[in-house]
């Protein structure tokens, strides 16, 4: 049974919520980053480094070990290649998490686990221009890297998109923001769309289950279930937690698209393509993934932005959001059709 943890990163978001969960079980808990965003979790025990500096990797091998790891941190190949190789040792278990876009099917068709990575097979054809092949194919080849370093001690998660409490990346703080302004809302696509966030304390429940139970190499997409809510499920959730007078006026797909929308960046978690969310996650839900109601992470999310302690990575949230100018015009091209 897992008593120590070392968590890579630790001191936001996702690493964050991984952090305070294994402390709430509990555990001994040590942090490693380079002190520079978030903020550690009162009870861990932090060691400053740059997990990109084989010293600083070598010294924090030996505050070892740890009956697990869980590496929140490792966004490219390289730096997850050092640190699977230097970290070997100081630990039975290594719990990397990875991504969704690893699948050489994504986002184009429903995906399981036993499907090829960009490491194993070329991208389906006809992937968009604006899917980021090239993360997903480094994705792919940390994950090859870990395997090769670690063997069976590995556990790969692979989430979709995550939101929550903390979330820096800008998706569900514009989304709240917005419909906080109220007035008629651009509301994309079809009410009914299935959607599939997983919030990210539920992530860090489902890694550190993992920590404990694993025992050989797996591999699990970390996804809510299907029919888990709907894009017009979660702007509702938006307009109860916000306490908005907003109405929500739908788009269609093809309209917005002829008329220059940009999805998933402009309009944050809408997609046209079909295997965007089905991707699934039967296997982690059978393994013990609970994911709460998406109104419950809306409503945490915005008593946190309400808080004042909200931080936000500007230079990712300005990718996410549509202008209130192109948003009217929008609209306005909408009423005249």
């Amino acid at each position: 049974m897992t008593k120590s943890v070392l968590v890579m990163g630790g001191s936001h978001f996702l690493g964050r919520a991984v952090a305070v969960e294994a402390l709430r079980r509990g555990w001994s808990v040590t942090v490693f980053n380079r002190g520079k965003t978030g903020k550690n979790p009162e009870g861990a025990h932090a060691i400053q480094g740059d997990r990109t500096d084989q010293g600083d990797l070598e010294h924090l091998a030996g505050a070892g070990p740890w009956d697990s790891i869980i590496d929140t941190s490792g966004m490219s190949a390289d730096v997850v290649d050092l640190a699977t190789r230097t970290l070997s040792e100081a630990a039975t278990r290594y719990v990397y998490v990875s991504t969704v876009s690893v699948y050489a099917g994504w986002p184009l068709l429903p995906l399981t686990e036993d499907l090829p990575t960009l490491a194993e097979a070329e991208p389906v054809p006809g992937v968009p221009a604006d899917v980021n092949v090239a993360y997903g194919v480094d994705k792919a080849d940390a994950e090859k890297a870990a395997r090769t370093n670690l063997g069976n001690a590995l556990t790969i998660l692979r989430p979709g998109v995550i939101l929550g409490p903390e979330e820096y990346v800008g998706r569900l703080p514009w989304w709240l923001r917005r419909i906080e302004r109220g007035g008629r809302i651009l509301a994309p696509g079809v009410p009914d769309q299935p959607i599939a966030p997983v919030d990210a304390r539920d992530v860090a429940a489902f890694a550190c289950d993992r920590a404990e139970a694993g025992r050989t190499a797996e591999v699990f997409n970390v996804t809510a279930p299907a029919n888990h809510a709907s894009m017009e499920s979660f702007l509702r959730a938006c307009i109860e937690a916000t306490g908005s007078t907003a109405t929500l006026e739908w788009l269609e797909g093809g309209f917005l698209l002829a008329h220059g929308a940009k999805q998933w960046t402009e309009l944050p978690l809408w997609r046209t393509y079909p295997g965007t969310w089905t991707v699934s996650g039967a296997r982690a839900q059978e393994a013990g993934l609970v994911c709460r109601p998406l109104s419950e992470t809306v409503a945490d999310t915005w008593a946190w932005l309400a808080s004042g302690e909200a931080a936000v990575d500007n230079e990712r949230a300005a990718h996410h959001g549509i202008a209130a100018d192109k948003e009217a015009a929008l609209l306005a091209a909408w009423d005249a059709r």
